[in-house]
């Protein structure tokens, strides 16, 4: 089901929701993709409970951010979804920026967040990392999503993949190309300040937290996961073998293995 809340977020609805004991799973994407992201996802996971994927501000169907894009707007859209469709509490799991997006959820709204799912999800960089991303966010801004993506490409895939799957890279160089020029950099840009405001975070996170990511995911790297996880008491870091930052696109059994593991341990 689709629906559209008051505050412009395009919203999908998957499966029923069980019962008021266990929390329904929302699935939040990374920087300019969409909720189209999570498809290999949605049913193994509708198995358990309702799945809820949606559009960031400025991404898909959903509007342009509200205000200067920034960590606690998003945080803030997700709260709206949850008001809008009667959710108290949920199992919260964020790709990426998704990631950063659900921490800060978690630290802004800590009864709302069952546990959470922080995927291929960046920390602190160092300052080399920082301003070879950094540079990135100058060439969108300079010549818009379209200088950017060939390379992310290859970050995101590993070879083999990008040779034997090249119908799944055309869809992805479509949702990164359908970014609008005017939106997309500043967007960027909340990927690379905000991991500043998540160190150590506070409040802490104090929900059960899966941690995940590749060991060839370069720059959301297994430091960087076992770094996020010692700062969070109810965490477990898992390092998936041979996979770069999209696992979930890449090698959707092996990854949903890992989510439903983590869900079915604290909720199901």
């Amino acid at each position: 089901m689709i629906t559209v809340t008051e505050n412009g977020t395009y919203v999908e609805l998957h499966g029923h929701r069980a019962d008021a004991n266990t929390p329904p799973i929302i699935l939040i994407h990374g920087l300019g993709l969409n909720k189209g992201m999570w498809e290999h996802q949605i049913k193994p996971l509708t198995a358990y409970n309702q799945v809820i994927c949606y559009d960031l501000y400025g991404h898909g169907a959903s509007p342009p951010p509200p205000e200067k894009p920034s960590l606690r707007m998003f945080s803030q859209q997700l709260a709206d979804i949850m008001e809008a469709l009667n959710i108290a509490s949920a199992s919260v799991m964020g790709f990426s920026l998704g990631g950063m997006i659900t921490r800060r959820f978690a630290m802004d709204y800590p009864d709302k967040v069952a546990s959470i799912g922080i995927l291929h999800s960046p920390h602190k960089r160092s300052k080399a990392a920082h301003d070879h991303i950094q540079s990135r966010v100058y060439q969108a801004q300079k010549d818009g999503p379209d200088a950017t993506v060939e390379d992310a490409l290859i970050r995101w895939f590993t070879d083999d993949f990008r040779e034997a799957m090249p119908a799944t890279l055309d869809l992805i160089r479509s949702w990164v190309k359908a970014n609008d020029k005017a939106i997309y950099p500043a967007i960027y840009q909340v990927l690379v300040d905000g991991v500043d405001e998540l160190i150590a975070p506070q409040p802490p996170i104090s929900c059960p937290a899966l941690v995940m990511t590749g060991d060839e995911d370069f720059g959301n790297n297994p430091d960087m996961s076992a770094a996020i996880a010692a700062e969070i008491p109810q965490s477990e870091c898992v390092i998936v073998n041979g996979l770069r930052h999209m696992a979930m696109m890449e090698a959707p059994e092996r990854f949903n293995t890992m989510l439903i593991s983590f869900l079915k341990k604290h909720h199901y």
